[in-house]
């Protein structure tokens, strides 16, 4: 037992553990981001190696269509992780044994769902704990020779941004017992990506350098003042030039307009993942690449284990990276302005909410939500992001973004700092100004 994860929260998973195990098959439902792609493959070797037989799918929403797909899978048990929130009484409906761990806020009276979130354990969804923190909580209920699978859960953690700030809520626990059965360890964070410098920095977007992502030449000038030979990696790097290094690139950062917490918060800790040969934060971004661009599969393969998926996701994160860069420096000209909130049309689908997170930290203005829509589908998709800062202003993106998707014939939701919307085409100027009059009076009743 620990201090951080309720006696209910363990029964809970317990009791869902054990309608898992009265089953021969399982269908798992996650999301396609990376938090939802860890989960996915924590269920799935977790199921492997309970002899279960199982199929997996990823989702790029629940919403009404995808509900039908969980409706007419014919499966006796379901597995749901990182989505669930938003269709609880739906699903309590299905004449199948459910089991959703989700993060999301969501709430409903339901009958025969076995429903494990954070939030209904005081628990905040938003930083303490993801959707591969629940399925690897539900993993080590099953068997717990199962703490292996920690790694996977910390690149979801990592993908959700839940190690800003510090770990905390269920997160903490996952760490100190994967740490002390040496599956994962922490080292100091930078403001310097990993890997060969001359590729990394060229393609960096966390954090974005005006002048140097995208810029060969920006990258050799910034590394000759540096001091730094261009054929080097992180990994090469001295202390002295390591220091030299992050200094020009917090300056020219700083001359951009980012702020002081957002460098902080780029330096959070690194976590490394014994059994794989790299940190979280760089499996998360392959996961992203894989669910985002539609090969979710391979993510999956990858994070199993088999060679030929891993090296399949790496040629797609690279291509994946080339693209979000390129969407990236052309909406650096292009982020629009309203009062409360500051919108770009996306006219690639997938990566919305990532050109949210980047335009919010290293673009845009500090002090508005950015929000970020793309039609495809027969549907307009929202993404929306802020910071920590801009919470503390009153606003609630999930909250608002639900409100003004519901008044224009959609729904949506998430989390206050980060959250989702859809709706009929043809109404994004009016979902538009709803949000905006929706924010505005969020901070002023601040």
């Amino acid at each position: 037992m620990d201090d951080n994860v309720p006696s209910k929260l363990f029964s809970r998973l317990s009791s869902a553990a054990d309608v898992v195990r009265a089953h021969d098959n399982v269908h798992i439902y996650s999301h396609h981001d990376a938090d939802g792609i860890s989960a996915a493959v924590i269920l799935a070797k977790t199921m492997i190696r309970a002899g279960k037989g199982f199929k997996l799918t990823l989702f790029n929403s629940l919403n009404n269509d995808t509900m039908d797909e969980v409706r007419n899978c014919n499966a006796k048990c379901i597995l749901i992780a990182d989505m669930g929130a938003s269709y609880l009484k739906e699903l309590d409906e299905i004449d199948a044994d459910i089991i959703v761990l989700d993060h999301h806020k969501g709430d409903a009276e339901v009958k025969r769902l076995h429903y494990i979130n954070p939030h209904s354990f005081g628990i905040d969804g938003m930083s303490g704990g993801c959707g591969a923190s629940m399925a690897m909580l539900f993993s080590v209920a099953m068997n717990n020779e199962n703490w292996d699978l920690v790694q996977m859960a910390f690149v979801g953690v990592v993908g959700d941004k839940q190690h800003i700030k510090n770990l905390s809520g269920l997160n903490v626990y996952l760490f100190e017992e994967g740490n002390k059965r040496g599956y994962i360890t922490k080292t100091d964070g930078s403001l310097i990506p990993s890997g060969q410098l001359m590729s990394s920095l060229f393609l960096t977007t966390e954090p974005y350098i005006r002048g140097v992502s995208g810029n060969v030449n920006g990258v050799s000038a910034l590394l000759n003042d540096a001091g730094v030979e261009t054929s080097k990696s992180f990994s090469d790097l001295s202390d002295a030039e390591k220091r030299k290094l992050s200094s020009l690139i917090a300056a020219k950062l700083l001359s951009q307009g980012v702020t002081t917490e957002t460098m902080e918060e780029m330096v959070s800790h690194r976590y490394i993942l014994r059994n794989w040969n790299m940190d979280a934060e760089a499996f998360a971004y392959l996961f992203n690449s894989c669910g985002r661009s539609g090969a979710g599969g391979a993510g999956i393969g990858a994070g199993l284990g088999d060679r030929k998926s891993m090296s399949e996701a790496i040629v797609i994160n690279e291509a994946s990276r080339k693209e979000i860069l390129s969407a990236v420096k052309d909406l650096d000209q292009k982020l629009e302005q309203m009062d409360s909130i500051q919108f770009f049309e996306n006219t690639e689908s997938g990566f919305t909410g990532i050109l949210c997170e980047i335009a919010m930290r290293f673009i845009g203005d500090k002090n508005k939500p950015v929000i970020g829509y793309n039609v495809t589908d027969g549907k307009t998709k929202v993404s929306s992001r802020c910071t920590h800062h801009i919470l503390s202003l009153g606003v609630d993106l999930s909250v608002a973004m639900r409100t003004a998707a519901e008044k224009v014939g959609g729904s949506g939701g998430g989390h206050r700092i980060a959250s989702g919307a859809w709706f009929p085409p043809g109404n994004e100027k009016e979902f538009l100004k709803i949000l905006n009059d929706i924010i505005g009076k969020q901070i002023s009743a601040r």
